[in-house]
């Protein structure tokens, strides 16, 4: 079921017909820096935004309740019957040079579902759960605060950390098409900096030393040739205020999409959390011209039956939001889920939130890239 809602945005830049394998390079854009179809899904979340929310699934296509790998299955498309018009992967351990991520899922898989994605119509967004340089030990390994400054110029793990930044670097130029066509990305790195659980947190770095890494993560990427990508940062929902939203913030020209992440625990904190968020981003956004978005949310195990229509949202439609995205459904921990899936308690509201004109699936937005 194709909704449309009236939008007839074109999102990828090619239809893929049986025309042979032409070699063809898509059209780079100098001044920006960027390709023509990467530029094009900048200016295409800019619209989806002013016509409705996107709805995001972290790995939808790779894992499920009950399954895992099967081609072209999705918890949520079982649901809905369409796909997210958002799907993220995360890249942790490519940095160790892995064949598969930190959620066991080979990268081959990883880049074969952001094709999947790209012929979809939809948009891909990648996080980095990274090692942790300095101790060996994973990303919420905090036991050393100087982890950040280690690895920033004249640091110890400097030249470590380069390759490892390098290494995804070659993952998303990777992602082209047949046609030679390098399939955009949103990468979302050093996330939730404004809690302290990662080590690259606010109790683990200065604001001076969190910027200069955010700088040296795209220096190195551009420098590296990636032309495909657009940067989303994404706090907590710690800030109480613009000021504070700010205070981390690396600068206009290394952001494109501006958002945080949150989940329910306590409905009404939740409500409230959201509610502060997105006034802050809404601001923000307009003084920066900055797409805003929810990066990360959900409820785990989703026990309210009414959750989507009746708590997510009333909170989040009267936003100019272009997506947002909840968790994974972990195939390996049966009670870590965020979507609903076939007989779940909350599958019957999910399809009324499918059917809602404000939210946008896969077949909604059709193409993001043209």
């Amino acid at each position: 079921m194709n909704k449309l809602k009236g939008i007839a945005l074109t999102l990828a830049t090619t239809v893929f017909m049986a025309c042979g394998p032409v070699q063809k390079q898509s059209n780079f854009n100098s001044s920006s820096m960027r390709t023509t179809e990467t530029e094009n899904l900048l200016a295409n979340l800019k619209k989806v935004s002013s016509k409705g929310i996107m709805f995001g699934h972290h790995d939808d296509t790779n894992y499920g309740i009950g399954w895992d790998g099967e081609e072209g299955r999705s918890d949520v498309k079982s649901v809905c019957g369409d796909y997210p018009a958002v799907i993220s992967f995360d890249l942790g351990h490519i940095e160790l040079g892995d064949t598969v991520s930190l959620d066991n899922v080979p990268f081959s898989k990883i880049r074969q579902e952001i094709l999947n994605q790209y012929k979809r119509g939809g948009m891909s967004s990648l996080s980095w759960h990274l090692r942790n340089p300095l101790t060996g030990g994973d990303s919420w390994d905090v036991s050393d605060t100087t982890v950040v400054k280690s690895v920033l110029p004249g640091g110890s793990n400097h030249e470590k950390f380069t390759g490892w930044v390098s290494k995804v670097s070659a993952f998303i130029n990777s992602l082209q098409t047949e046609d030679g066509v390098k399939v955009p990305v949103l990468f979302r790195p050093w996330h939730e900096h404004t809690g302290s659980w990662f080590w690259w947190g606010e109790k683990l770095c200065t604001p001076e030393e969190y910027k200069a890494l955010w700088q040296m993560t795209v220096d190195i990427l551009r420098e590296d040739g990636v032309n495909n990508a657009l940067y989303a940062y994404s706090p907590g929902s710690e800030p109480q205020d613009t000021v504070q939203y700010l205070k981390r913030y690396p600068g206009d020209d290394l952001v494109d999409v501006i958002g945080f992440d949150t989940y329910q625990f306590d409905r009404d904190s939740y409500i409230a959390n959201l509610e502060k968020s997105l006034a802050i981003i809404d601001s923000i956004g307009k003084v920066h011209n900055k797409i805003i978005a929810i990066t990360e949310t959900g409820y785990e195990g989703i026990p309210d039956s009414k959750w989507w229509t009746g708590t997510l949202l009333p909170a989040i439609e009267k936003y100019p939001i272009a997506y947002v995205l909840v968790w994974r459904n972990a195939r390996e921990r049966v009670t870590h889920f965020y979507a609903p899936y076939p007989g779940q308690i909350s599958a019957d509201d999910f399809v009324e939130f499918y059917k809602h004109p404000k939210t946008l699936f896969a077949a909604d937005v059709n193409s993001l890239y043209k």
